[in-house]
């Protein structure tokens, strides 16, 4: 069980390293409002935008087709780009995609490779901060979710999920649940629960 801490907080015990966290001198700061487990010298955003960094695994929406290059909305302030000549399969406006951050260039556009269309299925979009806890820790929940919901789920670090197959309406209130609870303990058997009790 963790504390809340506000930006500016000195976090206890912390030794690691972390976008979040701040060091003057020796001692480590807190640069967000999140909950910090100090046994663990874990801290969890509870607030946050996403900001690209390269090898980031995204889920985009094209926009458009320019001159070759489509441009690709992904949930931030931050537009994609992908050429077409490193796609393998032809797109259109409003194809979801999974892509990899390669590079961000001046204008602050995230340059994407390793492009994948997704066919079908449906997208949400959560907090950007709340993904590590969808996932898990060693990917446990993530896991969990499949196998309860017998869904395909890929998870992007800008927010947004993309769902196929199985109960998409009980994957979808699972992975709300998480959001909304992210902060407590027992979340895990909790969402078990709930994914066993609506088989």
């Amino acid at each position: 069980m963790g504390t809340i801490v506000v930006p500016g907080e000195v976090l206890e015990r912390f030794n690691g390293r972390s976008d979040n966290v701040f060091f003057d001198g020796n001692k480590a700061y807190s640069k967000v409002l999140g909950i910090y487990d100090s046994e663990r010298g874990m801290l969890t955003p509870l607030e946050g935008l996403w900001y690209p960094r390269m090898g980031d695994t995204v889920i985009g929406i094209v926009e458009e087709d320019k001159f070759n290059i489509y441009t690709v909305y992904l949930n931030a302030p931050y537009k994609g780009i992908a050429m077409s000549k490193f796609i393998e399969e032809p797109l259109a406006a409003g194809d979801i995609i999974e892509a990899v951050i390669k590079d961000i260039d001046r204008t602050k556009t995230a340059v994407l490779t390793r492009v994948r269309k997704l066919n079908g299925g449906k997208i949400i979009s959560v907090k950007p901060s709340k993904i590590p806890r969808i996932m898990g820790h060693g990917d446990t929940m993530i896991k969990q979710l499949v196998q309860g919901t017998k869904c395909t789920l890929v998870v992007g670090l800008n927010g947004v999920i993309w769902i196929s197959g199985g109960n998409y309406d009980l994957a979808a209130e699972a992975i709300f649940k998480i959001v909304e609870e992210a902060h407590t303990p027992g979340l895990t058997e909790r969402v078990k629960e709930l994914l066993e009790g609506k088989k």
